[in-house]
């Protein structure tokens, strides 16, 4: 049952807690909420203790909570009660003389309110333990993401398909976004990087006004989301015309550098290793300067987990963390590079849970 599932990860929350030597949790972060309830509104928080499970919420959602979480004990505020000051009611009722919070996801208004609202509790700071249950999927979460890998692979199959010259960036995001959607996404994993020519050399660039034929190729980063919440992410550069000699050259080396790093995947090596697998066939290539972010990160409710895969990541992959892997080369007034899959470690090895083509002469479109 989901009860259980959801049961199961809190039960790992209350074993990570003791090892913190801490007693309980107050959780703030919406996403890990979610996860460990499955309740999928928002302005709520929870409060694991080894012997009961509050989430607070507000009167928006108390049919919803009956509905996506039967049975769990729940404490409703009014639109009188502020948030800090009914915690502060209900953990001075239950006698706690000390509580964690998230301290990566509460600001500092928030806690100051929260510490004058809980006079006598002792508020202490802990930070990853929610998310570091997050980077091992379990099999459900698994296939949600290969869910919405195949949202994404087909969304972009279809903008492949229907590319016309005269389209701008923003056009391409909206067309590709709009796709998504009809085929059962509630939408993208994030707002999609559309650029053309010279504005792929900004790795977060922002589709603008460019018309795709103003180049000869474009760079799409996008990803869908699952009708679950879980998300993907890739990119793609695709040629669209004349293709400069630099292009091609700097596409080859990208592409190795992604397959070495995916090569060096596997249980137990740490992610500053995979992030060298690529970092050193393009720093052997002349443009070690040129890729300036980290090799990928994990994926799941959110599109940015852990792990992070860059040079200073020490942790180490384990079976069920999905990955990306995007490595990049990016030329000021010139271009950009970056290939991107996402990748399942598995119990000996890895796993490519994408599929959109990346040789180079699948790159080539005619329009």
């Amino acid at each position: 049952m989901a009860t259980d599932r959801y049961q199961k990860r809190r039960d790992k929350l209350l074993r990570a807690l003791r090892k913190a030597d801490a007693p309980r949790l107050l959780v703030t972060n919406e996403t890990n909420v979610s996860y460990l309830t499955g309740f999928t509104g928002d302005s709520s928080t929870l409060l694991v203790d080894r012997d009961r499970t509050i989430l607070v919420s507000d009167t928006r959602y108390e049919t919803q909570i009956l509905d996506e979480c039967p049975g769990l004990e729940t404490v409703i505020r009014t639109n009188r009660e502020k948030m800090t000051d009914k915690l502060g009611e209900l953990v001075g009722k239950l006698g706690w003389t000390s509580l964690g919070f998230e301290s990566d996801a509460m600001t500092f208004a928030q806690y100051s309110a929260f510490d004058e609202a809980t006079e006598s509790t002792d508020l202490v700071p802990l930070t990853g333990l929610v998310e570091e249950l997050r980077a091992i999927k379990d099999a459900q979460e698994i296939k949600e993401i290969r869910r919405a890998v195949l949202l994404a692979e087909r969304g972009f199959d279809a903008l492949k398909a229907t590319l016309r010259p005269g389209a701008t960036e923003l056009e391409v995001a909206h067309d590709l976004e709009h796709t998504v959607r009809r085929l059962g996404s509630p939408g993208l994993a994030f707002p999609p990087i559309v650029g053309v020519g010279a504005t792929a050399a900004l790795p977060h660039a922002h589709p603008g006004t460019q018309q795709i034929s103003e180049a000869g190729f474009v760079l799409v980063d996008w990803g869908a989301t699952a009708p679950s919440g879980y998300r993907s992410d890739l990119t793609r550069v695709l040629v669209t015309g004349k293709v400069p000699a630099k292009l091609r050259k700097i596409y080859q080396v990208v592409l190795e550098a992604q397959l070495q790093a995916i090569e060096a995947i596997r249980p137990g090596v740490p992610c500053h290793e995979v992030d060298a697998a690529a970092r050193n066939v393009i720093e052997n290539a002349g443009f070690g300067s040129r890729f300036g972010h980290g090799l990928g990160h994990g994926i799941g409710l959110d599109i940015h987990e852990s792990p992070r895969m860059s040079p200073v990541e020490k942790a180490e992959l384990k079976p069920g963390m999905v990955i990306t892997v995007e490595p990049g080369i990016y030329i000021p007034h010139w271009g950009g590079v970056r290939i991107e899959d996402d990748v399942l470690v598995t119990k000996d090895g890895y796993e490519v849970l994408t599929s959109v083509p990346k040789q180079w002469d699948e790159a080539v479109v005619a329009l």
